[in-house]
């Protein structure tokens, strides 16, 4: 008898080793479409009306282990209204002069914010009292309301003065917060 080939070692096949370049891919993948909505979701919160669009640095797409901490919104700041924040005038909306005896002279406010109206919180009242000089018997204190940045509530006032020509004039002496 011929002598027999030598037969291999029954050992099963190897598997073909498996590329990861698939796991690569949808590693990377899925770090840019975080990197997107993370990138979105910032500049959503930091857009508003008005506001110029912030600059972003570009990022490192193989850095998977960044995280963006969302700091909370501090929300708006408005400035510190006070007496020196207004100035007033008076308008007049009626006159009835009597000879020497004087006049009746009915004003108004005429109210005007020394700033950026943006400044007022426009969810807060403030109580505007100003004090009308002209009137015989000596100044007379009002109080207007101001609400929503530019509503303004008041009573018109209603004075005598000595003459046809005696000066009525308005200073704000104090503002605050209703409720405050």
């Amino acid at each position: 008898m011929p002598p027999m080939p030598p037969v291999p070692p029954n050992d099963p096949p190897r598997p073909a080793k498996k590329s990861r370049t698939h796991l690569v891919i949808i590693g990377s993948a899925a770090a840019v479409i975080a990197a997107v909505v993370a990138t979105g979701v910032v500049v959503v919160q930091s857009g508003g009306v008005g506001t110029k669009p912030a600059t972003t640095a570009e990022s490192n797409v193989d850095d998977t282990d960044a995280v963006t901490a969302d700091a909370p919104d501090p929300g708006p700041t408005y400035s510190q209204v006070d007496a020196d924040s207004f100035a007033v005038g008076l308008k007049t909306t009626a006159r009835q002069c009597f000879g020497t005896a004087g006049c009746t002279v009915t004003v108004e406010p005429d109210l005007t914010f020394l700033g950026d109206s943006e400044g007022i919180d426009p969810d807060a009242v403030y109580e505007i009292t100003y004090e009308i000089h002209g009137d015989e018997s000596g100044p007379v204190i009002e109080t207007a309301e101001l609400s929503n940045r530019t509503n303004l509530n008041y009573a018109p006032s209603v004075i005598s003065t000595a003459s046809a020509g005696t000066e009525v004039t308005a200073d704000i002496t104090d503002v605050s917060l209703q409720g405050g």
